[in-house]
């Protein structure tokens, strides 16, 4: 998995039959370098027509080199890399060909996992929550808990564990709750230069701008009922008048952006949750968990405290997502993404070798 914060690229093995989990493997991390992200950046916004041959190269020669270590793996999940998120008009676009990377690995690559869902009406994202229902089965959740996912944008699934299936209707809603790392990084890569802001050191140092929060989440997109998702740059104009503020006083607004998404988010939740279990990078951030301590009537847990690693948890739903898709299963349903109907998005791409 190589999300949108453009940190580099996650990896991490799963033993599942697409239902269960019956273990965890070995994990890893290959960081982008500074140039690396420079030429990812360059493609941001863009669309397949456009010539991107750099930015593809790129992205599967990164995750070759990340993957090449999982000899033994039955089937690889590839993300790739999202340039552009359009599902208003059923389009979206993860750069990367899963069949370069099947021939690379000589093993089967399982890929494009979200056009299906967006062409059929869907939002395409998140697409986790099928995982995140996995994880609630097998940690034991007796009753309804939340995964709060802060990559570069934050995503939330609410879960009821006592469904039989993730597509079964009540089991799971899940939605992007706004932007989250993304923007705070870019600010501390722009001034500070550095890739995020370490435990919230900056934004504690800062000064909340509240009228600039209260405008931020003025924005239609926090009223509008989920299933919903967002592209990286959704709140751009919001976000610029933000980013005008002195360096210091811009991390700590948008932080305090991110918490007040998250508690507007959980109001959409058919029943309240006892737990909120945060992964992704943003949960590393010790400012911006107590500020997500403070607004939400739940108890806000470092899903590492459970025994799930909580920087591969995206890396390891593609994992299981992969095999689902190899089995025919459904990836996303209505509650997730708003498809009308639960689909199996994803290509399976053997090695040319074994065609």
């Amino acid at each position: 998995m190589s999300g949108t914060s453009l940190d580099g690229v996650d990896t991490a093995m799963v033993l599942t039959d697409g239902v269960e989990i019956a273990g965890f493997g070995e994990s890893g991390f290959r960081a982008y370098t500074a140039a690396e992200q420079n030429v990812l950046r360059s493609g941001l916004g863009c669309w397949p027509e456009d010539d991107l041959a750099d930015v593809a190269e790129l992205v599967e020669t990164v995750h070759a080199q990340a993957l090449s270590y999982y000899g033994d793996a039955e089937l690889f999940g590839f993300h790739g890399q999202t340039l552009s998120h359009d599902p208003a008009n059923r389009r979206t676009f993860q750069i990367g060909d899963g069949q370069v990377l099947a021939d690379v690995l000589n093993a089967p690559v399982v890929w494009d996992f979200r056009s299906a869902d967006v062409e059929l009406g869907g939002q395409g994202a998140p697409l986790a929550p099928f995982y995140h229902f996995a994880l609630a089965k097998h940690i034991g959740a007796q009753e309804p808990v939340a995964f709060l996912n802060l990559g570069g944008v934050g995503n939330v699934t609410w879960v009821d564990p006592l469904r039989a299936k993730p597509e079964d209707s009540g089991a799971l809603l899940a939605f992007d709750t706004g932007p989250a790392n993304a923007p705070i990084n870019d600010v501390m890569q722009r001034h500070f230069g550095k890739t995020f802001d370490e435990n919230g050191e900056t934004a504690r140092s800062g000064t909340v701008d509240d009228e600039l929060v209260r405008a931020f989440m003025a924005h239609p997109y926090f009223s509008q009922l989920p299933p919903k998702s967002l592209d990286r740059d959704s709140f751009r104009g919001e976000l610029s008048d933000i980013e005008q503020l002195r360096p210091q006083d811009a991390v700590a607004t948008l932080t305090a952006c991110v918490a007040a998404a998250v508690a507007r988010g959980v109001q959409f939740f058919p029943e309240p949750v006892s737990h909120v279990y945060v992964c992704g990078g943003g949960r590393r951030n010790t400012y911006l968990m107590e500020l997500l301590a403070q607004s939400l009537d739940a108890e806000v847990v470092d899903v590492d405290h459970i025994g799930i690693d909580g920087d591969m948890l995206e890396a390891q739903a593609f994992a299981y997502l992969a095999v689902r898709v190899a089995r025919g299963m459904p990836t996303s349903c209505t509650g997730t993404t708003g498809v009308a109907a639960a689909v199996g998005g994803g290509i399976v791409s053997k090695p040319t070798a074994a065609t």
